[in-house]
């Protein structure tokens, strides 16, 4: 039986979720050394939700590390990517506190979250992880590209024109909405990202290579710059990668030369990131769109319902003893509505054709007979409310 499909027939609610992702982050710190833990985690798949990297996470990671006080840290990072500033001012903060920062990368690291994981003294993955290009993104009349791609596209019609001596009516539009500053951006937008890359990598990554594997060689500081500003090179190159969204796998990254330890060749720690990376994309299957946790409390970010028909009570409610949600769900094979009281806390008496929210999850729709799953409804309605559907 797969990880996924035994915790999904547990039905776990969103205490138990959380009680169990603890349970596995201790066994992950263990596996390593006993070493600090902390996640820094987002929901790829809540493109509505404010899921890239900002400047909010920083008070949140901050929150979570001022509870830790090892000398080492690994970090489970989950991320589309987001701001390169923040990026840095999170790396910082995490070299500010500790000796040795670990990144591990279960799921998806992209964009800001590679640049994250090249300032990692090590680098966690598997062959289902993947990184991503760093090629900085910008803004152009209300488009969002590669900034390289940019660049490029300038360069083509600039080769055009002193290849031919003529430039093309088409192109006048396009030269006349773009002044020397905006060229100018995109090109500090990509260095700012390679000196990040390089720097770190020079100054963590390769601070303990001090040897060649193959000659016995010392490897001297030009070397270590060398091979940084290489590696920096071909993870901003977007006219190799293409997309920004291109998965940079552990094969990838070990051609480019560069050392990542692939925790699938150890059992129990790859049980134990497997298991709190399923466990995670559970709790995102809720309106939990952000988790900062370490082994011992969490700060989760939530979107506000949006279903209609569904009525989670207002935070000014929730002190009250007896308060219930309601929610309409909509049987997908014969598109009948079933009206769902939830009660939280005390078990009151049903609204005027509800039914009561199922204790097993398992909802059967009178009309066709399909069964209905509300695991997700439930750790909804549990996450915001923290209180239990009784």
């Amino acid at each position: 039986m797969g990880i996924y499909t035994e915790y999904l027939d547990k039905q776990l609610n969103h205490d138990q979720l959380t009680k169990e992702r603890k349970l596995q982050l201790q066994r992950i710190s263990k596996s390593r050394g006993n070493r600090d833990i902390l996640v820094i985690a987002a929901d790829l798949n809540k493109g509505q939700a404010p899921t890239s990297i900002d400047y909010s996470d920083l008070l949140a990671v901050n929150d979570q590390l001022s509870s830790l006080n090892g000398n080492a840290i690994d970090v489970i990072l989950e991320t589309p990517g987001g701001s390169g500033e923040i990026a840095e001012d999170m790396v910082r903060l995490l070299h500010r506190k500790y000796k040795d920062v670990g990144i591990i990368v279960p799921g998806y690291a992209k964009s800001a979250g590679t640049i994250i994981a090249m300032a990692g003294d090590e680098i966690l993955m598997e062959p289902a992880s993947a990184l991503g290009p760093i090629d900085a993104q910008i803004s152009w009349q209300g488009k969002t590209f590669s900034a390289d791609a940019f660049l490029e596209g300038m360069d083509k019609i600039k080769k055009e024109v002193v290849d031919s001596g003529i430039l093309n009516k088409a192109y006048i539009p396009i030269l006349q909405a773009t002044s020397p500053g905006e060229i100018q951006s995109a090109e500090n937008a990509l260095k700012f990202a390679k000196r990040l890359v390089t720097d770190w990598l020079v100054q963590y990554k390769f601070k303990d290579w001090s040897k060649h594997s193959i000659t016995g060689e010392p490897v001297t500081d030009y070397e270590k710059k060398e091979r940084a500003e290489e590696i920096a090179a071909k993870l901003c190159n977007h006219r190799y990668w293409l997309t920004h969204a291109r998965s940079v796998t552990i094969d990838d990254l070990i051609n480019m030369k560069l050392r990542i330890i692939d925790y699938s060749t150890i059992p129990e720690l790859a049980d134990a990131i497997r298991r709190y990376y399923t466990l995670l994309q559970m709790t995102f299957a809720s309106n939990v769109y952000k988790v900062f946790e370490t082994p011992a409390s969490q700060i989760l970010r939530l979107l506000v319902p949006q279903l209609v028909g569904q009525r989670i009570p207002a935070p000014h409610d929730l002190s009250q003893a007896n308060i219930v949600a309601h929610a309409d769900v909509h049987c997908a094979k014969c598109q009948n509505i079933l009206h769902i009281q939830a009660n939280l806390n005390t078990p009151l008496p049903l609204k005027e054709n509800y039914v009561s929210f199922p204790s097993n999850n398992k909802l059967v729709c009178p009309h066709c007979k399909t069964e209905l799953d509300l695991s997700a409804l439930r750790r909804d309605i549990e996450a915001q409310t923290k209180k239990h559907i009784v």
